[in-house]
């Protein structure tokens, strides 16, 4: 299996990203549970959201009210709508599968098994 991210770029504070996940290479991707992550130089890598194969989502306290998760099973792909950009939003954005042993909610990295290779968000004020 593999993870494509996509959709980072530059923008100002208050605008709105969607960043996509292309997910290859595996079955079933409609059963797959999937998240994402972010991460900034010498930081740990941040849970922010997961979405189960029902639609099913869970979210960090920090970006529920502005970031919403998302996929569409018949294009393989899930989606990370970001609103409301701050500049503390900026990082690498990841996506990853969850571990199929894994309970819900998976927030740990530890939880994910396969990992995209990150999209680039900054956000200027």
């Amino acid at each position: 299996v593999q993870l494509q991210a996509s959709g980072g770029g530059s923008v100002r504070a208050g605008d709105s990203l969607r960043l996509s996940c292309l997910v290859s290479g595996g079955f079933f991707f409609s059963t797959m549970r999937m998240g994402w992550f972010r991460q900034v130089p010498g930081k740990e890598r941040e849970f922010l959201a997961a979405i189960g194969w029902s639609g099913r989502t869970y979210y960090s306290d920090s970006v529920k009210s502005r970031f919403t998760v998302s996929r569409d099973n018949a294009k393989n792909t899930i989606y990370l709508q970001m609103d409301r950009l701050e500049p503390d939003d900026s990082a690498v954005y990841y996506c990853a599968r969850v571990h199929t042993s894994q309970y819900w909610p998976p927030t740990v990295a530890g939880a994910y098994d396969t990992w995209g290779q990150g999209t680039l968000v900054t956000v200027s004020s």
